[in-house]
């Protein structure tokens, strides 16, 4: 059985390692060039929320194509 103890710092741990929006940030754009950590990967995986990053990397995704087809145009103006 787990003491009330435990319990707090289970809870207290798990509060801290839960990703805030910077931590999302960060977690998509290393996931987009591949070089995301196996430690924020699985933290990402327990403690984040599907939906989150489903629309940040939507986001980021849009984002990308709109930048790149903005820098493609820019070049062949000039």
């Amino acid at each position: 059985m787990i003491s009330p103890q435990e319990q707090q710092e289970d809870t207290v741990s798990s509060q801290r390692s839960k990703p805030g929006f910077v931590s999302l940030v960060v977690s998509t754009l290393a996931a987009a060039f591949g070089v995301q950590t196996d430690k924020n990967r699985e933290r990402d995986f327990q403690h984040g929320n599907i939906y989150s990053f489903i629309a940040a990397g939507v986001i980021f995704t849009a984002l990308f194509v709109v930048g790149t087809v903005f820098l493609v145009k820019f070049i062949l103006a000039t």
